[in-house]
């Protein structure tokens, strides 16, 4: 049954397309739309999550999982790096939904290793 393999992993993906939404808009509805660097940091990374679920949820690759993992990872830290840690809509929003990001990535890369394969 490959199909309820492939199936098995659309959580995940939709989870991150929701995340993705989520982001795109958290700079207009928390407030921090007047912080260009939050926003626009959150505007890029969430087109990114966005797309690359998308893409999953019709083919699925371990490398965009890995991309989306890479994307929490920058999101958690982002806040420091950037220099808008002090406003903490931005902050929070960043670091939640990158731990969200990074654990529904990591789930679906474990997922797909630890699933048995289908062979033809």
């Amino acid at each position: 049954m490959p199909g309820s393999m492939v199936e098995d992993r659309k959580p995940q993906d939709w989870f991150n397309l929701v995340l993705a939404v989520c982001l795109f808009i958290s700079p207009w509805v928390l407030g921090f739309v007047g912080i260009a660097t939050a926003a626009w940091n959150a505007w890029i990374v969430a087109v990114i999550l966005g797309a690359l679920a998308i893409a999953a949820l019709s083919v699925f690759a371990e490398w965009e999982e890995w991309i989306n993992l890479v994307a929490g990872l920058w999101l958690i830290v982002s806040p420091w790096l950037l220099g808008f840690a002090a406003n903490t809509n931005a902050m929070w929003t960043h670091v939640v939904i990158g731990v969200l990001a990074a654990v529904i990535s990591a789930w679906a890369v474990w997922g797909h290793r630890n699933a048995p394969h289908a062979h033809a």
